[in-house]
């Protein structure tokens, strides 16, 4: 690169699992349970794609991989390390760049969380959920609450330093005291990050198809507001900056991968399903984990479709990406009618010539639409 050149922003390379024990109700990842023999085929394939990938990406720098799904923890800690040895090997790593690895509470304990350490893992993301039973049963999450406690410890006793706990708000019959006890035991466990998410409804899936048929009320969205509040006010006593609608992080603990995503930075997807970006070109591989292994085998790329942003789709998912932070945007990026609007309403406000959202501003972040400024 010579001294003129621009600089390239490092990358982030995201690796699909998609076999899990079960599959719950809500989900609609592209994820499989009973597909656990095809574990060994897939893997090899996952590094024969990377291999496809190399010339490619030899430019750029890679500041985090992480490993999703699925449950990546279905997978043997030798086996998650020969992935990431491998990937090591065939793209340009940062020193010290962030390793995470997705699992679910009933599939660890203290020996494989010392193994996955050992592979190279630096930061675990707990699916926790809920730490209310019936919130469990109502998601179909197999796990208990006492499982996620002892998974939780137990990632602490092997040594992992950044742990994540995933949790859920707005399930069918959760009140906002069950709630309120579920952010609170999260935080109050010490975890260095928490992501909070409310629960969407996707028709496709079948508790979609429960509540498309009546058998089941959809998510009340002013509970999942108050429940919002509730999170934000918690964490924030507790010592956790909310720096993206849907996280939170102790100081030092934001996830460096994530960032990438809402930054526009670009990530490479490895694995059936995963997506990939790059300039002004998006991609999506192949979803049935068979068609994915077969294209590979065969020395194809298992690309099933992509799509070319022009620079306005840039400017706009620019907007709305750095919207969902707590940085916010540059105020040049919008339409002073629209900042004047929108800070007059409580969802916004405006300092140091950025554009930020309110804590309410961020909870309806996904429905905010800003014109850009000429």
């Amino acid at each position: 690169m010579t001294a003129n050149a621009p600089s390239v922003p490092p990358a982030g390379l995201y690796v699909h699992i998609p076999f899990c024990l079960t599959r719950c109700g809500y989900c609609d990842f592209n994820t499989y349970a009973g597909l656990d023999h095809l574990a060994g085929g897939y893997v090899n394939a996952l590094l024969r794609e990377a291999e496809l990938w190399t010339s490619d990406w030899s430019d750029l720098s890679f500041v985090s991989l992480f490993m999703g799904g699925g449950t990546p923890t279905t997978l043997r800690p030798e086996t998650i390390e020969r992935i990431i040895r491998s990937l090591r090997a065939a793209f340009p790593f940062e020193a010290g760049a962030e390793v995470t690895v997705e699992a679910n509470p009933d599939t660890v304990d203290e020996p494989y969380l010392m193994g996955l350490l050992a592979a190279g893992v630096s930061r675990l993301s707990l699916g926790v959920q809920s730490f209310d039973p019936d919130v469990l049963a109502a998601l179909e999450r197999m796990h208990s609450a006492e499982s996620a406690r002892r998974a939780f410890a137990a990632a602490r006793l092997a040594g992992f330093a950044s742990v994540n706990l995933d949790v859920i708000y707005g399930a069918h019959g959760e009140s906002l005291g069950s709630w309120e006890r579920t952010i609170q035991e999260a935080a109050s466990l010490g975890p260095d990050h928490i992501s909070g998410s409310a629960l969407t409804i996707e028709p496709a899936t079948p508790l979609g198809r429960k509540v498309g048929a009546g058998l089941i009320p959809a998510p009340d969205p002013d509970l999942q507001a108050d429940m919002y509040d509730v999170a934000c006010e918690i964490l924030g006593h507790a010592g956790y900056d909310h720096y993206e609608v849907s996280n939170w992080a102790r100081p030092g603990s934001r996830c460096l991968h994530n960032l990438g995503y809402w930054e526009g930075r670009p990530y490479l997807g490895l694995g059936a399903g995963a997506h990939s970006h790059r300039g002004d070109r998006r991609w999506w591989n192949v979803r049935p984990p068979e068609q994915y292994m077969a294209m590979v085998s065969a020395g194809v790329r298992p690309v099933g479709g992509e799509e070319r942003l022009t620079e306005e789709d840039h400017r706009l998912e620019q907007l709305l990406l750095g919207l969902r932070t707590a940085a916010g945007v540059p105020a040049s990026w919008v339409d002073p009618s629209r900042i004047e609007e929108f800070v007059g309403s409580g969802l916004a406000d405006l300092r140091d010539g950025r554009l930020a959202l309110t804590e309410r501003g961020l909870f309806l972040a996904n429905e905010v639409v800003l014109a850009p400024s000429g």
